[in-house]
């Protein structure tokens, strides 16, 4: 219980002292569009993961990630146990990079000012005309130099095996030929989901695998982009489980 209390009291603190933080960097981005408030708002908040990732007690095994770009916009795609999965990825992240989040998440009080000022965006799932519009919302973001990152399989899965992708998820990167970087993520519920409502130390592994480019496929006439993430995760994850 003591892990939960330290994160909770650290997430609290950091989100009711980082809104004035967050107002003057606002008025700086305002004054000097080039980027940089953006870039230093994601620093604070990849430090505020890190240190909440210390509290719980999380040790991280990071394979492959030279196979992320950094000089271009890409869309993450990784499957999705934890809570801590974005917390996880996004403390990684090595530019500016908006997170595709449920609906639900935009009433959060604070935390979505934080979410909305990093770029990332809401998605309802029930409406298809609005998802489109988040989709669409990402595209755009891509084109501007920002990375997304998405869960395909359209909420955090309480099971072993993976949900089905939404092909849907991927249109960000068809339309605008960025790269996809497959992430997959073993035991990250070891640290809350399977042992509610504490926190536990977890080993964790992060693994990044190649770069998939939707054209490539369309080109080559194979797998649907989904199906083909989908797979390459799952090999990953397979490989994490036998070893």
């Amino acid at each position: 219980m003591l892990r939960l209390l330290l994160v909770l009291i650290f997430v609290l603190i950091y989100l009711i002292l980082g809104i004035p933080v967050l107002f003057v960097e606002w008025l700086i981005g305002r004054s000097r569009p080039d980027g940089a408030s953006d870039l230093r708002q994601l620093r604070m908040v990849q430090w505020a993961f890190r240190v909440i990732l210390f509290l719980s007690g999380t040790k991280l095994t990071v394979i492959g990630e030279e196979h992320v770009p950094k000089d271009a916009p890409v869309l993450y795609i990784a499957n999705h146990r934890s809570y801590f999965d974005i917390i996880i990825t996004y403390a990684r992240c090595p530019r500016l990079t908006g997170y595709v989040s449920k609906q639900s998440m935009k009433k959060v009080p604070l935390l979505s000012i934080w979410m909305k000022r990093l770029h990332c965006l809401f998605i309802n799932r029930e409406d298809t005309r609005e998802a489109l519009k988040t989709i669409l919302a990402g595209i755009d973001n891509i084109k501007n130099g920002i990375s997304m990152c998405i869960f395909p399989e359209g909420t955090r899965n309480k099971s072993d095996e993976m949900l089905p992708f939404k092909e849907g998820s991927f249109k960000m990167a068809e339309k605008t030929g960025c790269a996809i970087i497959p992430i997959a993520i073993t035991n990250s519920a070891e640290i809350f989901e399977n042992h509610l409502p504490f926190i536990r130390s977890a080993n964790v592994i992060v693994e990044y695998g190649e770069p998939i480019w939707p054209r490539e496929l369309k080109a080559a006439g194979g797998k649907k982009t989904g199906v083909a993430c989908q797979e390459a995760i799952l090999a990953m994850l397979n490989s994490h489980n036998a070893s």
